[in-house]
C-alpha cells in the first residue's frame, strides 16, 4: 500500500530536511511588505535588485516612499517588472497607512479579519499578498497559498490544480494547528520544496519525499 503523510507529518519531515526557514525574506515590516507588493507577477531575485535599489536610495521603508518622487521610486522598483504599476501601489499603501493609522504598527495591530479585508480593499492587493501582509509583517495566523502551494498539494494528495484560493487555504488550515508560526514555516518549507525539487518540471528522484508523492511515484515507476 502506498505511503501517506498528514499534513503536520509533511512539514516535520520538510523541516527536518531543511531546517527552520526563517521567513519573511526582510529585517522589518516595512520591509516584507515592500517585497511582497514588489513580488507579484516577478522571480524573487528581481526583486531583491529592487529591493537594493531603493536600499541604496535610502528609501526602504513605507515612511520614504510615502514621500519620495513617483518617477524616482518607479526608476528603483523597475528590475520586479510593472514598475509603473507598482511604484503606484507601493505609494498609495504608504499614504493609506499614514493617512488613516498614522503609523504602520498601529496598522497591524488590528484585528485579523478586519485588517484582511482593509488590505482586499486596496489596489493591487489580492489574497495571496493580504495573507503574506498578515502572517509575515503583523503575524497573524493567515496560511498563504502560492504557485508551489498548489502545485506540491496536487502532486502530493491530488487535489485538483486549478482548485481556488480559498479552497485550497481551508483544506490545509482545517488539518493543522491554529499557529502563525506554523503557517509561517510551512509555508517557507513549500517554498523550498517547489524551488528545489517540485519545479514545473520536477526532480522527483532528488526529492526527500517521493515515497510519500502520487506524482513522484508514478513518474519513478516509468
Amino acid at each position: 500500500m502506498a505511503k501517506t503523510l498528514n499534513l503536520e507529518d509533511l512539514y516535520s519531515r520538510l523541516r527536518k530536511e531543511n531546517g527552520h526557514q526563517h521567513w519573511w525574506p526582510g529585517n522589518t515590516d516595512d520591509e516584507i511588505i515592500i517585497g511582497a507588493m514588489l513580488t507579484q507577477q516577478a522571480s524573487w531575485k528581481n526583486v531583491e535588485l529592487a529591493m537594493d535599489n531603493l536600499r541604496r536610495a535610502g528609501c526602504l521603508s513605507l515612511r520614504k516612499i510615502d514621500s519620495m518622487d513617483l518617477h524616482d521610486l518607479e526608476g528603483c522598483v523597475k528590475p520586479s517588472g510593472f514598475y509603473r504599476q507598482k511604484a503606484a501601489r507601493l505609494k498609495a499603501f504608504a499614504r493609506h497607512v499614514y493617512s488613516s493609522h498614522g503609523s504602520l504598527g498601529r496598522m497591524l495591530s488590528g484585528r485579523a479579519g478586519t485588517l484582511r479585508k482593509e488590505l482586499l480593499e486596496l489596489d493591487g492587493i489580492g489574497p495571496e499578498t493580504a495573507d503574506s501582509i498578515l502572517l509575515y509583517a503583523a503575524g497573524k495566523p493567515a496560511f498563504v497559498i502560492d504557485a508551489y502551494t498548489k502545485r506540491i498539494m496536487n502532486r502530493i494528495y491530488g487535489l485538483d490544480k486549478d482548485i481556488g484560493y480559498y479552497e485550497l487555504q481551508e483544506h490545509i488550515t482545517s488539518r493543522i494547528r491554529k499557529d502563525a508560526g506554523l503557517y509561517n514555516d510551512f509555508h517557507a518549507q513549500l517554498v523550498e520544496l517547489g524551488k528545489n525539487h517540485c519545479r514545473t518540471k520536477p526532480l522527483c528522484n532528488m526529492c526527500p519525499i517521493i515515497q510519500y508523492c502520487r506524482h513522484g511515484r508514478k513518474n519513478a515507476q516509468r
